[in-house]
């Protein structure tokens, strides 16, 4: 059961979070449109919710980006070249994509203390800020575990000769 569960969430918490956040987000704006244009009047937390959900749908984006590679990637360079030299490009890439993260790590979560010590709460809630802050460095730590995971499994392609460099099918990402 529980080995269930977690292979859900390793397979589809990314697209949970953001396909949660996007609705959230949207139903909020459309709500208070709504409000504001037939009633004259709006929530005080309807103009900074979204933008919090926002934060949180871009972070975790990064990370199922991350975990399927759809990001920036040079497939069709890379592709043209020896084999040693594509699983070395990918080591750098992951290095790159570990230290980015830990920088962004570092500084974001000195910000959610400075706004947990202060605090801050989402005008007219009784939300705290640093809940939706802590999705940055949650996001970057997510992105580091799937680009280990795709180290992983490049280590085990490089060598069982099986192909490193793979251009994307946007399509397909999705599913």
């Amino acid at each position: 059961m529980l080995f269930t569960i977690l292979k859900w969430l390793d397979a589809n918490v990314e697209k949970a979070i953001i396909i949660i956040s996007y609705f959230i987000m949207s139903m909020i704006v459309f709500v208070e449109v709504i409000k504001r244009f037939c009633f004259g009047t709006q929530s005080p937390w309807s103009t900074e919710i979204p933008i919090y959900l926002f934060l949180m749908l871009a972070w975790i984006g990064c990370a199922y980006n991350a975990k399927v590679r759809t990001h920036l990637t040079f497939s069709d360079l890379r592709s043209r070249l020896p084999r040693f030299w594509q699983f070395f490009c990918l080591l750098l890439d992951y290095i790159c994509w570990v230290s980015l993260a830990v920088i962004v790590i570092y500084y974001t979560v000195e910000q959610v203390a400075i706004s947990r010590n202060n605090y801050a709460m989402i005008t007219g809630t009784d939300i705290y800020v640093w809940y939706f802050y802590m999705s940055t460095p949650l996001g970057w730590a997510l992105t580091i575990y799937r680009v280990t995971q795709n180290l992983f499994k490049d280590i085990s392609n490089y060598r069982n000769g099986r192909p490193l460099i793979e251009t994307p099918d946007f399509a397909a990402a999705g599913e």
